[in-house]
């Protein structure tokens, strides 16, 4: 998660200006179908060959597993299981992967042992690391996150995924699924009356004595979410070009409307990562707010991955209209 809180509004501009991002050649979806040979074009624009379906796969970062798990795959390797575990529980891990070192550091061995068919990584993982990674076997590396379109790169890289694992089908229902989940949660909240309404989510972090707040702008996944659901984002500040993360900090909050609806999500696994429910309780800027006076602050469950797949999505839409229908 710190990883995450450092890299997000760095991630790999050379990554963003490639155009040819996640895309197949023409026949290897029939070849993907067949077991025969394919050869698929990662986030990166290199091309990477497979002799058939992956099916021993190693993820580096979290959103990749999540979206192994939902196609069905159980991954043989995950980066930081322990982690996953606390952070993403909308789509669990079905069975016991060999952890493989950190996010942001993989361990080289550990996923050597594994003799792997396919490994997945990010552009948030250093290149030395990837080329690294491409001696040891074929690499998917995935632009994690596009502000411009943070949906359609969701479901570009579950399509790349089922692509490599096979299970193309199964990706199509899970979009699928996903767009009737947005289309539900958009009616129960227009039914409540909250079609429309002003709507602010972050998470924070402490270091030390100093708490930090970190706005989900426009160009989040989950701002991404929140657009569909209807909903209108109050955040005035700036977010990066990839996650679409601003940052900010206690007094930043206000600048939010009186009539927001503030949420968050922390997690009492990570310590430090909740200061909504720690530090701030005693601060006099935040216990002044308007909108924390009327109690509009809703903490939604553990274990929703922000920067997640389908999985978390959906029970991220589920949490947003329970807090709001309220």
């Amino acid at each position: 998660m710190r990883r995450l809180l450092c890299t997000a509004a760095a991630a790999t501009a050379a990554a963003l200006a490639l155009t040819a991002c996640g895309t197949t050649e023409p026949a290897a979806d029939d070849a993907e179908k067949n077991g025969e040979s394919f050869t698929l074009t990662d986030g990166t624009g290199t091309k990477v060959k497979l002799d058939g379906p992956a099916e021993k796969v190693v993820g580096t970062e979290w959103n990749a597993v999540e979206s192994l798990l939902s196609l069905g795959v159980e991954p043989a390797g995950v980066a930081d299981v322990k982690g996953y575990k606390t952070w993403d529980t909308a789509v669990p891990l079905t069975n016991d992967p060999k952890d493989v070192g950190t996010r942001g550091e993989p361990s080289m061995d550990a996923i050597a042992s594994i003799k792997p068919d396919l490994i997945i990584a990010t552009t948030d993982l250093p290149a030395a690391a990837v080329k690294q990674l491409r001696r040891i076997a074929p690499v998917l590396n995935l632009r994690p996150a596009d502000a411009a379109d943070p949906i359609g790169q969701m479901n570009e890289n579950l399509d790349l995924l089922a692509k490599a694992t096979g299970t193309t089908e199964r990706s199509a229902k899970l979009k699928k699924d996903f767009e009737a989940k947005l289309a539900e949660g958009r009616k129960a909240l227009a039914d409540a009356g909250r079609g429309g309404a002003k709507y602010a989510f972050a998470d924070g972090y402490v270091t030390g004595n100093q708490t930090s707040i970190r706005p989900y702008t426009d160009g989040s996944l989950l701002g991404a979410v929140n657009e569909k659901l209807g909903l209108k984002n109050d955040w005035a500040v700036k977010g990066d070009k990839a996650y679409g993360l601003g940052a900010t900090d206690v007094e930043g909050l206000t600048k939010l409307d009186e009539d927001v609806q503030f949420a968050y999500i922390g997690n009492d696994g990570d310590k430090g990562s909740n200061p909504f429910a720690g530090a701030l309780k005693k601060d006099k800027v935040w216990t002044s707010l308007p909108f924390v006076k009327k109690g509009n602050v809703h903490r939604l469950p553990d274990g929703i991955w922000m920067f997640g797949g389908p999985g978390s999505m959906n029970q991220y839409v589920d949490s947003v209209v329970k807090a709001l229908k309220k």
